[in-house]
């Protein structure tokens, strides 16, 4: 059963420097809702990697090399008179080969982006629905009681306006 304490904060320079405090104060993943973007985020809490460049590169190398493969596959398998030339000729093969490079990298990047937002959502995710309007929040996973009353006491001393203790049931 995990634990989240999450502070509710009207301004959002105050749910920043909560944020920040709680990473100081040894947090692994604080997280931060906000109904706008916020500038500073990223010096708060670091910035965020991402992923889909991966995908991206691991399809398009994927696609490539399936696409001259391809080709060059079937030019083998099926032998036509070629009055000399090579049958793996270079040039009419790269035609499919950046078909399919462009074609599966596009799919990778597309299954990279359901994959790096979580989509489809396996498990609950902190979801507080004043965040939508006109609420700050900072959530804070905590292991044990002691955790959370030292989150507690960060997210109070920043200037929360409620503080919740969020349970999450494991099945």
């Amino acid at each position: 059963m995990a634990t989240h304490a999450l502070g509710l904060f009207h301004e959002p320079e105050a749910a920043l420097a909560a944020a920040g405090q709680l990473k100081g104060a040894g947090f692994a993943r604080p997280e931060l809702m906000s109904p706008i973007p916020l500038e500073g985020v990223e010096e708060v809490l670091g910035p965020k990697k991402s992923v889909i460049k991966r995908f991206t590169l691991f399809g398009a190398i994927t696609g490539g090399v399936s696409g001259f493969a391809l080709a060059a596959g079937t030019a083998v398998l099926y032998l036509h008179p070629t009055g000399g030339r090579p049958i793996i000729a270079i040039p009419p093969f790269l035609i499919i080969t950046y078909e399919l490079t462009i074609l599966f990298g596009i799919l990778a990047t597309v299954l990279g982006f359901f994959i790096s937002s979580r989509l489809p959502a396996f498990r609950e995710r902190v979801y507080v629905p004043e965040t939508a309007v006109d609420k700050f929040a900072v959530t804070v996973a905590c292991d044990t009681e002691e955790r959370y009353r030292q989150a507690d006491g960060i997210l109070r001393a920043a200037g929360a306006e409620e503080v919740r203790n969020l349970v999450e049931e494991t099945p």
